[in-house]
């Protein structure tokens, strides 16, 4: 068998964007119920999903960014996974870009968090300005990734926010 055409399976976070673009499309029902999903009161209607990925749903440090990331996709009506980074999306709402005073505003109340609640209760109404002004969609899979890392280590997490923000992406990450 020739490796050098044999595709890696998918991560959990790549079927978990895939998974939810595609429901989100095919299912306004579940849509709506994501669209849901951020809202503490209203977060259970997304369960019967994470529930098919086996996420713990006792633990928020897993529930809550899965739960932020569905309901992100379902309220911009997502038709596929982006690539636009959150510090890059953050700038591009704003007409000055990482120059704007509201745009650092915006990421320095991201970096101050310090449990994934909170980061996730903030996410909510941005992600509602990047879908209005950035232009382009996010790159889910990677905030997926980066907020299921963020209870582990949120310093590196918050240094890669910051690094695409004020454009120092590294030549890996470098379109």
């Amino acid at each position: 068998m020739d490796t050098s055409t044999a595709t890696p399976k998918p991560s959990r976070t790549e079927r978990f964007v895939s998974h939810v673009i595609e429901r989100c499309q095919q299912d306004k029902g579940l849509a709506a119920r994501l669209r849901r999903a951020d809202n503490p009161a209203t977060e259970y209607q997304s369960w019967e999903l994470l529930a098919t990925f086996s996420i713990d749903l006792e633990r928020e440090e897993q529930r809550l960014p899965f739960a932020s990331v569905a309901c992100a996709i379902a309220r911009a009506k997502a038709e596929s996974n982006g690539s636009l980074s959150l510090g890059r999306a953050i700038a591009a709402c704003y007409e000055d870009g990482r120059d704007s005073d509201q745009a650092k505003a915006r990421l320095r109340r991201l970096l101050a968090c310090d449990d994934i609640a909170e980061l996730c209760r903030l996410l909510r109404p941005l992600f509602s300005l990047i879908d209005s002004r950035a232009g382009q969609p996010l790159d889910y899979q990677r905030l997926l990734q980066q907020l299921l890392r963020f209870s582990r280590d949120p310093q590196q997490v918050k240094a890669r926010w910051a690094q695409d923000f004020y454009g120092q992406a590294t030549d890996e990450e470098t379109p």
